[in-house]
């Protein structure tokens, strides 16, 4: 009372470290409809879509079974151990509810033992010798490129010596003065070397600049510095009678400082007895005088 299997085991073919995807066919061959479940001992090495659903009388259905990709493929003489097992039972009219889940939840806790099982065994492969896919070289295949004979069409064909270049023909005397070609501008344009040259030049043509207005300021002949030199005398001599005339200017000052000094001496020798001596006073009136002249 069970559904059939088509194959009744599965096989994957290697290599794993991609992954590997095979078809389990379950078939109806019953009157009534019938639920059926896929488990599997490694849930986490296998997918299953679908994994539960219903099948209708002399109806099948298609179970995609993949293998997820392995970081290396196992030994050669490696024994999978890996088991599916399909569950089913039949859906009568007591049986019927709206989706495949709650029957299987009122199946296991009423009427398990109606439950119909087969196992399914998985087998490692070895991978097929012309299932291998072959390098390929822009969407061509390169052992179809080496076995098959290159057509003339696919040949580039080769300038013979011989051939004359048609239309005009430029020539370098006739480029205009100044002008440069693309791969010039692209010299100067990228090369560091260039770009260096350039620079140390700016740089000697700005040294000379300055040489240059330095050996303009420097006398080259003797009439030249001679007019320096009477320039200077003259500038020499201006400054000096300005000088003159500031002294002879602050000395009648100092003339006066010393006429009120020499008052204000006077009167200290009028005052009481238990001042200063007159010879003290006298003495601070001369070097106040001398201090004043040669300095104002």
């Amino acid at each position: 009372m069970s559904v059939e299997l088509d194959p009744v085991e599965l096989g994957f073919k290697r290599p794993f470290q991609q992954e590997v995807s095979q078809t389990l066919r379950l078939k109806n061959p019953h009157s009534d409809p019938v639920a059926f479940k896929v488990k599997t001992t490694a849930p986490k090495q296998y997918c299953v879509r679908p994994n539960s659903g219903r099948i209708e009388p002399g109806r099948d259905v298609e179970v995609q079974i993949l293998l997820q990709a392995m970081k290396e493929d196992p030994a050669p003489d490696a024994k999978c151990r890996d088991k599916f097992l399909v569950q089913s039972v039949l859906v009568t009219a007591d049986k019927e509810f709206t989706n495949v889940g709650s029957l299987w939840a009122h199946i296991e806790q009423t009427a398990k033992s109606s439950i119909q099982e087969k196992k399914i065994r998985v087998l490692f492969l070895p991978a097929d010798a012309d299932s291998s896919t072959p390098a390929r070289t822009n969407g061509v295949s390169r052992d179809s490129m080496l076995s098959s004979p290159q057509s003339e069409a696919a040949v580039t064909p080769l300038r013979r010596p011989t051939e004359q270049a048609q239309g005009p023909v430029s020539h370098l005397e006739d480029r205009p003065a100044g002008s440069k070609n693309l791969g010039e501008i692209e010299r100067e344009t990228y090369n560091p070397a260039s770009s260096g040259s350039s620079a140390a030049a700016g740089i000697q043509q700005t040294v000379a600049a300055a040489a240059a207005s330095v050996s303009n300021a420097i006398p080259t002949s003797q009439a030249e510095l001679q007019a320096q030199l009477d320039a200077a005398k003259q500038q020499i001599a201006r400054l000096t009678q300005q000088a003159d005339a500031g002294l002879r200017q602050r000395k009648p000052e100092s003339t006066r400082d010393a006429k009120n000094q020499l008052a204000t001496a006077t009167q200290q020798q009028t005052a009481p007895a238990g001042g200063v001596s007159v010879q003290i006073t006298a003495l601070l009136c001369l070097v106040s005088f001398l201090i004043a002249y040669f300095l104002f």
